[in-house]
């Protein structure tokens, strides 16, 4: 059976049963996830939605689920959406690109690690912004277009396991300016800040291979991972 190419999303249904593990090569993400839900306000009243693209196996879940809304994740992999559905959310198979929901039905719309993989990105903004209603929020993070990053992220984490081997192609990262123009031209402008994970956290799950609860924290510098908020303007 032939290997499959950089960025085949088929990966993420082989690696389907670590999404959960503390300890496994997606604990990164998970502290991502509380990250990205530190951004997110309580619900300002009943019935609020937040769709949740590229939701994986439901990460984000357990960190928005007393914030009072219906939380819908969107993913391609059926895989990932049955570790998601346990978690409190409502899982629903489709594609970024064309998202299987109705425009401006979202109160809060998340991209959480999925900018840096879409191999269509002014359709995956697009879509991302039809479903946020005026005035909802934009929550993302994602991987910079940069040296450093490909580095990090692929040559490096991959070598020493804090990446899974094939699942990134450096050439879809993509950097702050272009991801703000595109948001830009949806009615949608971006605050854009630096992330990077604790390194203690990070030297005890990597280095002594335990199981920790790890932070990501606040960084001058975007040149690996950034965190975006934004509303839509009304109209």
């Amino acid at each position: 059976m032939p290997s499959m190419q950089r960025n085949d999303p088929r990966q993420y249904d082989d690696l389907a049963a670590e999404w959960w593990r503390p300890d496994g090569p997606f604990a990164l993400l998970q502290w991502l996830a509380a990250a990205r839900a530190a951004l997110i306000p309580p619900a300002d009243a009943p019935g609020r939605v937040l769709i949740d693209a590229g939701c994986g196996g439901g990460l984000l879940a357990p960190y928005v689920r007393d914030k009072g809304y219906q939380h819908i994740g969107v993913d391609l992999g059926r895989a990932g959406l049955a570790q998601a559905a346990p978690h409190g959310m409502t899982p629903l198979n489709g594609d970024v690109t064309a998202l299987p929901l109705a425009s401006r039905s979202a109160d809060v719309v998340v991209a959480g690690e999925i900018l840096e993989h879409v191999t269509d990105l002014p359709a995956t903004v697009a879509e991302l912004c039809r479903v946020l209603r005026p005035g909802g929020l934009m929550v993302l993070d994602t991987v910079n277009d940069t040296r450093l990053a490909r580095l990090i992220t692929v040559t490096l984490g991959e070598r020493f396991g804090v990446v899974p081997a094939g699942l990134h192609d450096p050439a879809l990262f993509v950097s702050p300016d272009r991801l703000v123009t595109e948001f830009t031209r949806h009615g949608v402008n971006l605050t854009v800040r630096g992330v990077r994970p604790g390194l203690v956290g990070l030297f005890r799950w990597l280095v002594l291979r335990q199981a920790v609860t790890g932070r990501i924290v606040p960084t001058f510098s975007t040149a690996v991972l950034y965190q975006a908020t934004g509303r839509r303007h009304a109209g």
